[in-house]
C-alpha cells in the first residue's frame, strides 16, 4: 500500500507543470512557462496603422520584428497605465515571437494536475476559446491561459504580414 501510494505520488510530480503567473489588474494569470523567451521593460512600440486595437505595435528585439498585443485589452479589460512595474514578456508561439504586455510577474509557479480546476462554464469566449482552467494555490486562484490560442489563426497571419513588410 505504501509503495503504491509513493508511486502515485510520483506519477503526479512527473505530471506537474511551472507557469509563468502574471497580473493584470487585481487578477493573477498563468502561461506555459516553456513558451516564455525572455521578459522585458516596455520599450518604445511603432504604432501599426489599421491593426487592431490590442496590437499595440512592434519593437526591434535585436533585429527581430516582434509585434505586441496589450493583453488588458484583449481581454476587455480596463486600459491601465503603465508603470515601472509594467513589462513586455516574450513569446514563441508555434515559430512566432509576438510580446504580451501585462501589468507585472508574480512569480513561476509549480501546478500539479490535481491542482487545477477546469475553467467555469461561462458565455465569454475567453473562457472557451484561451482557458486552460483555473490553478488553485492555497489562498490564491490563478487563471490559466492558453497562451497559443491568445491569437486566432488570421490575427497570426496579420502579424505576419505585417512584420514582413517592415522587415524589408
Amino acid at each position: 500500500m505504501t509503495v503504491s501510494n509513493g508511486q502515485n505520488s510520483a506519477n503526479n510530480n512527473a505530471m506537474a507543470q511551472e507557469f509563468l503567473v502574471f497580473r493584470l489588474g487585481q487578477e493573477e494569470y498563468g502561461i506555459d512557462i516553456l513558451k516564455v523567451q525572455e521578459i522585458r521593460g516596455c520599450d518604445r512600440v511603432t504604432r501599426i496603422p489599421n491593426a487592431h486595437d490590442f496590437i499595440t505595435g512592434v519593437t526591434n528585439l535585436r533585429g527581430v520584428i516582434v509585434p505586441i498585443v496589450d493583453l488588458r485589452l484583449r481581454f476587455n479589460l480596463p486600459e491601465a497605465k503603465q508603470d515601472e512595474n509594467t513589462v513586455v514578456i516574450v513569446l514563441n508561439l508555434n515559430d512566432r515571437i509576438v510580446g504580451i504586455v501585462v501589468d507585472g510577474v508574480v512569480d513561476v509557479q509549480s501546478m500539479d494536475v490535481d491542482q487545477i480546476k477546469p475553467a467555469p462554464e461561462v458565455t465569454s469566449s475567453l473562457s472557451s476559446r484561451y482557458l486552460l482552467g483555473i490553478g488553485v494555490l492555497d489562498s490564491r486562484m490563478v487563471i490559466l491561459v492558453n497562451i497559443e490560442k491568445l491569437l486566432s489563426r488570421e490575427e497570426l497571419e496579420l502579424m505576419d504580414s505585417m512584420t514582413e513588410a517592415l522587415a524589408e
